[in-house]
């Protein structure tokens, strides 16, 4: 049976998490999907549900007081299927200390959000980060939107020439709704791809055409949940006509390899 690893899930505490899957989803403008909890059991049983039994997770800090309770508090749900993220703010105080402080947790990279935490991902200011964890952990980060220029791929492809040991994943097939911009800047490039919140909007020969140009050997599955539920994000996957090898490092060996699952 094909193993599949779920490589960008956003997960929770139980007692914030409702508040959290609106916030999110009204900020994209997306609906909220039927059962969407946002929680780690949720994301658990819907996935297992389907037959996805591995996780990438992480949680975004949206201000620099959030980052060491989300640390602590994600550094609880690793087990032998899941892998955490920690999280930093570019106005975090401590980056370097709060960095050492996640790999002693045992997080295994960092995710950053730069819409949601207002900074251009090839600002100098966040160089530290970058310092901190290249050739260490890799960084998570989410990448393009029209509507906003924090994090588009030509931004992107200026932190790969500034850093070239830093494993960045560029999320949302490099950047959401900016393909051309991913195929100008990004394509070939030393930088991972995940799946997540990219093929609703894309045609999917030009999914395909991406995937094939950047090599699966730097995609990873991913479903962006609670944004888009476990099943309905597979099928849209499965729709896509790859190969059974493509399938096999998109879905495991390729995060397999990068997380050391």
């Amino acid at each position: 049976m094909q193993k599949i690893i779920d490589t960008h899930a956003h997960v929770f505490p139980d007692k914030i998490a409702h508040k959290a899957v609106f916030g999110i989803c009204d900020f994209y403008d997306f609906p909220r999907e039927e059962g969407q909890a946002g929680t780690y059991e949720d994301l658990k049983k819907s996935s297992c549900e389907i037959g996805v039994d591995y996780h990438v997770v992480c949680s975004t800090a949206t201000t620099k007081e959030q980052v060491e309770a989300i640390n602590t508090w994600i550094s609880t749900l690793p087990c032998e299927t899941t892998i955490a993220l920690g999280t930093i703010h570019p106005d975090y105080e401590n980056i370097y200390d709060e960095i050492e402080r996640i790999i002693s947790l045992g997080l295994k990279g960092i995710k950053l959000h730069p819409d949601f935490q207002k900074f251009y991902v090839d600002d100098k200011k966040v160089f530290k980060i970058y310092e901190a964890a290249e050739g260490r952990l890799p960084i998570l980060m989410h990448s393009g939107d029209y509507r906003y220029d924090f994090s588009s791929p030509k931004r992107i492809s200026n932190i790969l020439k500034e850093f070239p040991k830093l494993d960045v994943i560029a999320a949302h097939l490099g950047g959401y709704s900016r393909w051309e911009d991913v195929k100008k800047f990004l394509l070939g490039k030393r930088v991972w791809f995940d799946t997540s919140s990219s093929l609703w909007f894309m045609k999917n020969k030009e999914a395909i055409e991406i995937i094939r140009a950047h090599g699966t050997d730097k995609i990873m599955y991913g479903t962006d949940y609670p944004i888009r539920h476990p099943k309905r994000e597979l099928d849209k996957f499965n729709e896509l006509d790859l190969t059974q090898k493509e399938r096999e490092d998109i879905f495991f060996n390729t995060a397999s390899k990068l997380y050391k699952f």
